[in-house]
């Protein structure tokens, strides 16, 4: 961009000089432009000859090239000079705005780790993350990117996970907590046990993502690319013919006079506004939503999601938490503290998701010395000896089994109930927890006119209509297997228009099948499955739900330029084609058309970068 710059400064100071100095001789002044054209335009002649000896004649440097080598051979020097003068205005222009978009996505590359730093034979030694395998503690001291995926096994400290989640806010992390490659460790040191080589790390599949979402073009792009395959050739032949028909076959004015017209349909023709403004639409687009959080895989799947009908979430870690926890404590001739203590204790020894709930609910350390006799009734629940007193924790069944009267809970969700030496103490109600932005998730997507909200989920009835009627979804189907998402999928998809979309949303490793059928699969990037996330086309980094609106707003906002520039860009160039071929126009028209609209496109797209969080 420094060396273009400078050359059009150069050329840009010769031109006018050329203009305003009378030098006194004719030759003097031609000489000066023809100087200038060659520091600006040099570039471009020699890459047309080049292309054209690789078969590749019609292309803009072409067009420019055959333009303003005919605009010398007519006498129009200082036309020659400002068409290919302002044409590498409009590539600098181009080059700015192609460095701008990548520079945005290019901020991922940051999270990129440079070594990593590995405990081998009690010593540290810094490595290629490479080069470090599954099992092995790596150290991670206050400043450094974490450079592979893992858990904390020791220290505790504040990540900054701006990188892969677009989040300003750094996040606390513990022993035991999951941590992703790619975040800054901002405090204290850390060691993490390595779960994933780096190949399989998050940070090297956002990188790959990222790198290959502009090989996957969308309609418009193909569009574009079809269309200038053939639209310069044939204007280029109706530029020949207007040079040659009227001044020799129909014997209507002199030659200069129609090749100088032919000359500026040439310019005006060259199709750059549409052939730069509209991938760099798409790009400004991707970058701009991956600013925020949001990894789009190509922009095909951004034009897609524009024409969204329905959205279909799975729930267990999409809308909600998919962490259990104890939402309600009801006693019966006992303390809440006892009662979660009792419950804690007896279901001590167990690793079942609602064991762990009672236990960190309980909050304190158990002592196992006073827990005997534990036994495990299957399908029912346990019984066990806590400090002299026999106490049952389970379902339903387990109370009925051992007749003992107790009261029953309607309540949403898991209900457990406990019994101290046969007589009940109580319930403890149990359930995943609602996400705090889910709701806003489902309002903000009726907002934005999507015909119908559906939930997927393999939970019982009771618990999934709760759900579903708390967000104000309009369908919920419940008690699903996998084989049962994908059926009810392929119903949905025949529910939408020819041209709308269906998009699913979900995390685990039994959506993938889901997420790979539907129009566009959407993943919940930060907690979710790798299964998931190789499915999906856009990846949701910050597991907020919510960010599906702000996708389709990104989407909408994308395609709208996309469609401006297309419109602007072919209106103005046929008026001017037609002024051009009836003489109407010089070229300086024709450096507007084409120039002129370029800029104007390219300044545009760059609009699709701008996102507001």
């Amino acid at each position: 961009m420094k060396k273009r710059g400078i050359k059009i400064i150069i050329a840009l100071i010769l031109f006018i000089m050329a203009m305003a100095i009378p030098f006194g001789n004719e030759w003097i002044n031609k000489g000066i432009y023809i100087f200038s054209y060659i520091v600006v335009g040099l570039e471009i002649v020699l890459k047309a000859f080049r292309n054209i000896l690789r078969g590749k004649v019609f292309d803009e440097n072409f067009l420019m090239t055959i333009a303003t080598i005919g605009a010398f051979a007519i006498g129009e020097f200082p036309e020659a000079v400002a068409v290919m003068l302002f044409y590498q205005v409009g590539e600098l222009f181009q080059s700015y705005a192609v460095d701008k978009s990548r520079k945005s996505i290019a901020s991922l590359m940051d999270i990129r780790p440079d070594f990593a730093n590995v405990k081998r034979n009690g010593e540290i030694i810094k490595v290629d993350p490479d080069e470090v395998q599954i099992g092995e503690t790596i150290v991670v001291k206050p400043g450094e990117k974490i450079p592979l995926d893992g858990n904390v096994t020791k220290g505790n400290s504040m990540v900054d996970t701006a990188a892969l989640t677009g989040e300003s806010v750094p996040r606390e992390i513990r022993e035991n907590d999951k941590v992703l490659s790619g975040c800054i460790n901002t405090s204290g040191l850390i060691e993490i046990k390595v779960t994933k080589e780096f190949g399989q790390s998050t940070v090297s599949k956002i990188l790959d993502l990222v790198e290959n979402a502009s090989s996957k073009k969308s309609k418009s792009e193909n569009f574009i690319t079809k269309f200038a395959r053939y639209y310069t050739p044939i204007v280029v032949i109706i530029a020949v013919l207007l040079a040659i028909i009227p001044p020799f076959v129909l014997r209507i004015g002199d030659f200069t006079d129609w090749l100088y017209r032919a000359l500026t349909f040439l310019v005006v023709s060259c199709p750059c506004a549409l052939v730069i403004s509209i991938p760099l639409g798409f790009f400004g687009g991707i970058g701009g939503a991956s600013k925020t959080g949001i990894l789009v895989k190509g922009s095909n799947y951004l034009e897609a999601l524009s024409n969204t009908e329905i959205v279909v979430f799975d729930k267990t870690g999409t809308l909600t938490e998919g962490v259990f926890e104890v939402q309600k404590v009801e006693p019966h001739d006992i303390s809440k503290e006892e009662l979660l203590k009792l419950s804690a204790f007896a279901e001590s020894y167990s690793n079942h998701p609602i064991s762990i709930s009672l236990k960190e609910a309980y909050g304190k350390e158990i002592d196992n010395n006073v827990i005997t006799d534990t036994s495990e009734i299957s399908g029912k629940g346990v019984v066990a000896n806590v400090e002299g007193k026999e106490v049952l924790v389970g379902n339903e069944k387990l109370m009925q089994e051992r007749n003992i009267d107790y009261i029953k809970c309607n309540d949403i969700g898991t209900v457990i109930y406990v019994a101290v030496n046969n007589k009940f103490a109580g319930c403890i109600v149990i359930s995943d927890k609602i996400k705090k932005d889910s709701k806003k998730a489902i309002n903000d997507l009726k907002k934005h006119n999507i015909k119908k909200t559906v939930m997927l989920t393999g939970d019982r009835k009771n618990v999934g209509e709760s759900v579903a009627k708390e967000l104000n979804i309009d369908e919920v189907y419940t008690e699903l297997l996998p084989d049962g998402k994908v059926e009810k999928i392929e119903g949905l998809l025949k529910q939408k228009s020819t041209k709308g979309k269906l998009a699913f949303v979900g995390d685990g490793l039994n959506d993938a099948p889901v997420l790979a059928i539907s129009d566009i699969g959407i993943a919940m990037g930060g907690l979710g499955s790798d299964a998931a996330i190789e499915a999906a086309d856009i990846v949701i980094m910050t597991d907020e739900p919510s960010k599906i609106s702000t996708a389709i707003k990104i989407s909408k906002k994308t395609m709208g330029i996309v469609k401006q520039n297309i419109i602007f860009a072919l209106a103005v160039k046929i008026l001017v084609l037609i002024l051009a071929a009836f003489g109407l126009s010089t070229m300086w028209e024709a450096v507007f058309a084409d120039v002129g609209v370029s800029v104007l496109a390219i300044l545009n797209s760059l609009r699709a970068l701008r996102v507001k969080k």
